[in-house]
């Protein structure tokens, strides 16, 4: 029996891609996040979209939670708390 549906893999990786993409269109679009800047952007767009690609595992990058940071970023519902999220590996100190 034959079956046109896309594997699980291939699943996530259209999610991670579709992720890196609404990322980029924001911040082209200059309504980015307030609390990263255009070049941590950038650098999760890559992260994302190395992680859709990769055969293997990339780099440091724990692929569960870069999908479930695509998740986030899709739905738009706080992907500030992803750990994988810029100012998440930065320790804020109060204004």
């Amino acid at each position: 029996m034959m079956t046109d549906q896309p594997s699980v893999r291939e699943s996530q990786d259209n999610l991670l891609k579709q992720a890196a993409k609404i990322l980029r269109t924001r911040y082209e679009l200059g309504k980015g996040y307030a609390d990263v800047s255009s070049a941590e952007a950038a650098d999760l767009v890559v992260t994302l979209e190395a992680t859709a690609s990769a055969t293997n595992r990339t780099d440091g990058v724990d692929r569960e939670e870069a999908i479930a940071l695509a998740h986030r970023l899709v739905d738009d519902d706080q992907p500030e708390i992803s750990p994988m999220w810029p100012s998440a590996s930065v320790e804020r100190r109060p204004g």
